[in-house]
């Protein structure tokens, strides 16, 4: 389960968030790419952008549910 403590300070402030446990296998990136992007310095994941819709509400959720480490959270500010 991600930790909002642990989530990196580049993510967009908002209620989905990636933190620290993010091992970059790009399914969020593929999944929500309207919400998601990597950062190549780090070698991570991020959301870069809040949802804005439904489809896009619907995308970080599915993201949430498969990441592999559960990197992503929805219970930021």
């Amino acid at each position: 389960m991600a930790d909002k403590a642990n989530k990196y300070p580049i993510n967009a402030p908002g209620k989905y968030y990636v933190d620290n446990q993010c091992i970059d296998c790009d399914l969020c990136r593929e999944t929500a790419p309207n919400n998601f992007k990597r950062n190549e310095e780090g070698g991570f994941s991020y959301v870069f952008k809040q949802p804005e819709n439904e489809e896009e509400v619907k995308q970080c959720e599915e993201a949430i549910a498969n990441c592999p480490v559960e990197a992503i959270g929805s219970d930021g500010e």
